[in-house]
């Protein structure tokens, strides 16, 4: 079954499953562009609401508001993969629904995803699958440590898991499969860097890469974002490669991310995202079309524009505690490209927006972002 019945053109609505600042920066690119937006959101002035036409205040998975939200729009996407699955499938037997419910049911479910990988013989970590804390202990007799055990699904910015650093640490598993149940035990990857692959695949299989971007984590939550990656070129062919062959057998559409470790010239694959991703903020400044820009262009049968990196980038994300001292620096200093996400409650750790610094150099951009801290201080 086609997934979507026609092109849609600025004029039309696209309709958004999600408020937070993905969705509001897919909305910002597509109102540039002259499309109109409905967002389905539960929290009254969310991130997508202050640039949208309208929003829908309603759970996720309301079967009326996802009718409303379906009714309203030429088109759906959605900015997180948490979106649930029946209402997907809706949308989708609507054919309003490009990216399909397939990488949804995959993403969602990280044994699913592993198993996709493992299918396709691509670079993994060894991994188990237990049901509960019986289970946990039994598969650890065969994991050298360290190791990592996670949650099979709800799981972001380093929630829904715990590193096993010996043997010490299996109770904790255990207590962890106990309480949660189904659960993902991994081997512990020793790697040089992460990394992100971002790319852009069209409704007829056509797919255009970003370049790689190198990532930074504090506390499981990215903090800084380079590019391009310090990788070699035989790595990176090998993550264009990985990435590409998961995109036909996924049959992707729109925007969509992986998260790889690279290990000297070996590469394994981590976990993906079919939306944008955090990695990606940096093309808005940095190449001459954004993530954002390119997965409207896919959802509503556009051509893709061919990528080109303008200049070497850093994106950093501003956390609730960065705020303050982001905008005490921002009268003093001129560099940076500062972007608030228009989030009301700026919690510890919580994502306020991000800011993306580009230059001839990284040495130069490491510069401007000494001097941007200092201003914050």
């Amino acid at each position: 079954m086609p997934k979507n019945n026609s092109l849609i053109l600025p004029g039309q609505t696209i309709g958004i499953i999600g408020g937070g600042q993905l969705g509001r920066m897919m909305a910002i690119a597509a109102r540039y562009m002259g499309y109109s937006i409905v967002v389905l959101d539960p929290t009254c002035n969310c991130p997508v609401s202050q640039v949208a036409d309208k929003q829908i205040s309603a759970a996720y998975d309301d079967r009326h508001a996802i009718k409303e939200l379906t009714d309203m729009s030429d088109v759906v996407t959605y900015e997180f993969e948490n979106v649930d699955v029946t209402a997907a499938t809706y949308i989708e037997k609507k054919r309003k629904l490009p990216q399909g419910t397939y990488p949804l049911e995959i993403t969602q479910n990280r044994e699913k995803e592993k198993q996709l990988m493992r299918d396709l013989e691509l670079p993994i970590p060894d991994f188990s699958i237990v049901t509960n804390g019986r289970e946990a202990a039994e598969a650890l007799k065969t994991f050298s440590f360290p190791a990592v055990i996670k949650t099979c699904s709800g799981g972001y910015d380093g929630k829904g898991q715990m590193k096993l650093h010996s043997k010490a640490d299996i109770q904790q598993a255990v207590d962890f499969a106990e309480k949660h149940t189904h659960c993902i035990i991994e081997e512990w990857v020793s790697f040089d860097t992460e990394i992100s692959v971002i790319f852009t695949r069209d409704q007829s299989g056509g797919i255009t890469f970003f370049p790689i971007a190198e990532n930074d984590h504090k506390d499981h939550i990215l903090y800084q974002t380079q590019v391009p990656a310090r990788i070699s070129e035989e790595a990176g062919n090998k993550a264009y490669k990985a990435a590409e062959k998961l995109a036909e057998k996924m049959d992707v559409v729109g925007t969509f991310a992986i998260e790889m470790f690279v290990q000297g010239e070996v590469i394994f694959l981590n976990e993906m995202a079919p939306r944008p991703h955090n990695s990606g903020h940096y093309t808005i400044e940095a190449c001459n079309v954004s993530q954002f820009t390119q997965h409207i262009r896919a959802i509503c049968g556009l051509p893709l524009t061919p990528i080109k990196l303008l200049a070497p980038a850093a994106m950093i994300n501003i956390l609730g505690e960065d705020q303050g001292g982001v905008l005490k620096a921002l009268p003093q200093v001129q560099d940076g490209f500062v972007h608030l996400y228009g989030k009301t409650e700026a919690k510890s750790k919580r994502k306020m927006g991000h800011t993306t610094f580009i230059a001839e150099t990284q040495e130069e951009i490491q510069r401007k972002i000494c001097r941007f801290e200092e201003a914050k201080r």
